[in-house]
């Protein structure tokens, strides 16, 4: 059988606010009572002194300012203590139950957040949802913000918040499909939504769902079969498809919305592609000076350079006045490869050192 204090612990767990409230009031109301009837040689039932002595000695701190003199009077006032401990008692279990109650609510993924700006990933893998988490909140380091992160999982995905130590990673857990739940990680204010499923069917129906309820909000979508970006659209052009397996694609198309398209088209065989060719023998011109030639001459756009002899020395986008050397690879986008007879037709019309 449970023991008398398993009893009184689980009744205050159960007690709502008026219990404390109700308690306190019968014990002043009573004990105002006694105490008028058995300490008639003091004032201390006068209702401008009560109130305070009633103060005090419930909350057990008694500064002896006032005090009963009889023995039934001191009785009294042990009645008050017993009811001020016991209203305090209930009041603190009630709010370490509420604290309890809103913690497990957090970690069960059940609470709403009222976020801004933040990014809502819906779906859970582990291992990879963590370092699209760690690779997307770095980039907003990098920027100088302090990203919020809200991971959305299904109920069989995970049990428990996986990231209940980070302040800024938030969790929501239960039926992805269905709408309510989805709304609890404010994706109608969030900067981006990220659907990351655990298959493409599943990809298709979370993206009607996010589409309901934060509709215009940069969508990115992950798949395994970038054909199904057709289905894709039919829910909404807008959306962007990236390869699943791409992560660090996946983070720069959240961050900068059709960089994805952009790399998509530079793999396109048959249309502007990335190349690279080597620098000829002659007179040696700077970067800029090969960026102005190349792209007034051929529309190719000069993205690095590699000096002679450094196969592991790439330099992406460096300073315009960057010297090039005869014998420098140059890695350039445009419609096709240029031979050596163009680059040196080219390099005939750069003055040299400029």
């Amino acid at each position: 059988m449970p023991s008398l204090s398993m009893l009184l612990r689980r009744y205050l767990r159960r007690a709502s606010w008026r219990t404390p409230v109700l308690v306190l009031l019968g014990v002043f109301l009573s004990s105002w009572a006694l105490m008028a009837l058995v300490e008639t040689d003091t004032d201390i039932a006068d209702p401008h002194q009560y109130w305070w002595w009633f103060l005090i000695t419930a909350s057990t701190v008694g500064y002896g300012d006032v005090y009963p003199e009889s023995t039934a009077g001191r009785a009294v006032a042990g009645y008050v203590v017993v009811g001020g401990v016991v209203t305090l008692t209930t009041v603190f279990t009630h709010v370490a139950d509420r604290i309890s109650r809103a913690k497990g609510r957090r970690m069960r993924g059940l609470t709403d957040h009222d976020l801004s700006g933040h990014v809502v990933l819906v779906g859970y893998t582990p291992g990879r949802t963590e370092r699209l988490v760690q690779d997307l909140r770095a980039d907003a380091a990098i920027a100088g913000r302090d990203l919020d992160v809200v991971v959305c999982a299904w109920e069989d995905q995970a049990e428990a918040d996986p990231f209940a130590d980070e302040p800024r990673i938030h969790f929501v857990r239960g039926d992805l499909a269905d709408l309510p739940v989805l709304r609890r990680a404010a994706p109608e204010r969030a900067g981006a939504v990220l659907i990351d499923a655990r298959d493409d069917n599943e990809a298709v129906t979370l993206t009607v769902a996010a589409e309901e309820v934060s509709s215009g909000v940069h969508t990115v979508v992950t798949l395994r079969d970038l054909t199904r970006r057709r289905t894709i659209a039919r829910i909404d052009r807008t959306v962007h498809c990236v390869q699943w397996h791409a992560t660090q694609m996946v983070v720069e198309e959240l961050q900068d919305p059709g960089i994805a398209g952009v790399y998509d088209e530079l793999m396109t065989p048959g249309g502007v592609g990335t190349w690279s060719s080597t620098a000829p023998d002659g007179a040696t011109a700077t970067y800029g000076a090969w960026q102005r030639a190349l792209g007034e001459a051929h529309g190719a756009t000069l993205l690095a350079l590699r000096p002679p002899g450094h196969l592991d020395d790439v330099t992406v986008s460096p300073p315009w006045d960057s010297p090039v050397p005869a014998g420098s690879v140059l890695y350039y986008v445009g419609p096709r490869r240029l031979g050596p007879d163009e680059l040196r037709g080219l390099l005939g019309d750069v003055p040299s050192g400029t």
